[in-house]
């Protein structure tokens, strides 16, 4: 775990309880999904098995009120954080048309919600970059105190987005966290065949920003990064880039076989690493997780699981004439 503890970071016994509730809840959630989805009810997972101490340590540190986020499509436990509900994500497992992201449009790990401030997401990756830019360039010229926090994994540093977004956030002092979830595999392209650096948090000083590599199997680690990043957004000193080192431990997705291009020695090995298990064993140290609060925490979100999926399966597909919204406009007066 981080050398400071969660006292020290100013975080009391309770919120450090949300947080590892919160990583439980994606955790279930995804494992959920991918029951369904070998049983033929959902086509398609995109997980965030391994990646949840980084997301939801990264929210904490955010005033998730106000502020805007861009996740990639791994990030259960960042738009959990910011107000999505097991059922929203779940209406988009079996696309219905309760589905608050796209209707049942997209697939799965196309997030977007107005009212909670997460920003839509497109299919090619990385473009949300270049847009987080803009909206916290908005923030600038509007004189708001909103930090913009946009996350991405590390193949997509390789790509155009990526520098275009960092160097206009650069240029112009932007209040935007970039945030780099590195789990060590770009589908199947590990990470020495993607930099030339050693670490993704290497590339900020070319965009005048400083940049920092955690364990992103430390929720805490996580937590005071963003809240220093955060803080230095909010005094007007400009973006950060932040690299979170954790790792996959799913096949990239539903339709992939990770045995082609890694063995389960690696994977198991890395599985000792998981947050789930070590923010568990840290709380429990802390004398602030007991066997009974941790029991009942996990009857609870089974119990919000299975809701959620009932509901889900249960609701209705879109109407087949709503594929025709939101693609032509239209006159005055029509609905």
């Amino acid at each position: 775990m981080t050398s400071k503890n969660h006292n020290e970071l100013g975080l009391s016994d309770d919120q450090v309880l949300s947080m590892y509730e919160m990583m439980l809840l994606a955790r279930k959630i995804d494992e959920r999904m991918w029951l369904l989805n070998r049983a033929g009810k959902i086509p398609f997972v995109v997980s965030c098995q391994g990646q949840e101490a980084a997301q939801v340590g990264a929210a904490m540190a955010l005033n998730t009120e106000e502020d805007y986020l861009l996740p990639y499509y791994r990030d259960i436990g960042l738009v959990l954080s910011f107000g999505m509900s097991a059922a929203d994500l779940m209406m988009q497992g079996f696309a219905r048309a309760e589905d608050p992201n796209s209707g049942g449009r997209q697939m799965p790990g196309h997030f977007g919600q107005k009212k909670n401030r997460i920003v839509s997401g497109s299919s090619p990756v990385t473009t949300q970059l270049p847009h987080a830019a803009g909206i916290a360039l908005a923030a600038k010229m509007q004189k708001k105190n909103f930090v913009t926090l946009v996350s991405f994994g590390e193949g997509s540093s390789s790509q155009g987005d990526f520098h275009e977004g960092a160097n206009f956030a650069g240029v112009h002092d932007l209040p935007v966290i970039f945030f780099c979830e590195n789990n060590k595999y770009a589908i199947s392209v590990p990470l020495e065949k993607q930099i030339a650096c050693e670490k993704v948090s290497d590339r900020a000083i070319g965009y005048g920003m400083p940049g920092y590599t955690v364990d992103g199997n430390d929720p805490l680690a996580v937590y005071e990064a963003v809240k220093n990043a955060s803080d230095r957004c909010r005094n007007g000193e400009g973006p950060s880039l932040i690299e979170t080192v954790s790792y996959r431990l799913t096949p990239h997705s539903s339709d992939d076989d990770d045995s082609s291009y890694r063995t389960k020695e690696e994977v198991e090995e890395e599985k000792k690493k998981d947050s789930i298990h070590t923010f568990s064993v840290y709380l429990k140290e802390m004398n602030v997780l007991t066997e009974e609060i941790e029991n009942n925490m996990l009857e609870k979100i089974r119990k919000t699981v299975d809701e959620a999926t009932e509901a889900a399966e249960n609701a209705p597909y879109a109407e087949p004439e709503s594929a025709l919204k939101y693609v032509y406009a239209k006159k005055d007066g029509e609905v």
